[in-house]
């Protein structure tokens, strides 16, 4: 494992309430943003940062990423100390992306488990098993 480790969605969200410092990286695309919803810390005084790891629809690896979530964390005083949450869809292109921040040297970088939708269940379908939404978190349609 390549960051620092796997929350659950209840304990990001927990740690985004209690810690001033720390903040959500919503990784999923633009369309998924658009149409299946974002995580919504207003009641935490936060908002999530949007930023695509894959650019749809090739879905290819955006070569920015870090350098754009760097620019972004640096602009809300983010420092490379502080927690920060990454969340997609089920947890898996998150892990990713921590991995790369903890490669540009930040230090606290977690993968949210479940993601934003969950994992499938038995006849594939999400929101069901865990997740951001199944877990009852705040969340907006946009």
């Amino acid at each position: 494992m390549d960051y620092t480790g796997d929350v659950s969605c209840k304990e990001a969200f927990s740690a985004l309430a209690e810690n001033a410092a720390a903040q959500l990286v919503d990784v999923r695309s633009a369309a998924e943003w658009n149409f299946v919803g974002i995580p919504d810390l207003q009641q935490v005084g936060k908002q999530p940062l949007l930023v695509a790891w894959q650019v749809f629809p090739a879905m290819e690896i955006d070569p920015e990423f870090t350098n754009k979530t760097i620019a972004q964390l640096d602009a809300l005083g983010v420092s490379k100390d502080s927690p920060i949450f990454f969340l997609c869809r089920s947890g898996v292109r998150s892990q990713s992306a921590a991995s790369a921040l903890i490669a540009s040297g930040y230090t606290k970088a977690y993968n949210v488990l479940g993601g934003f939708e969950g994992s499938p269940d038995g006849d594939r379908h999400r929101g069901n098993v865990n997740g951001w939404k199944f877990d009852g978190l705040p969340w907006e349609q946009r």
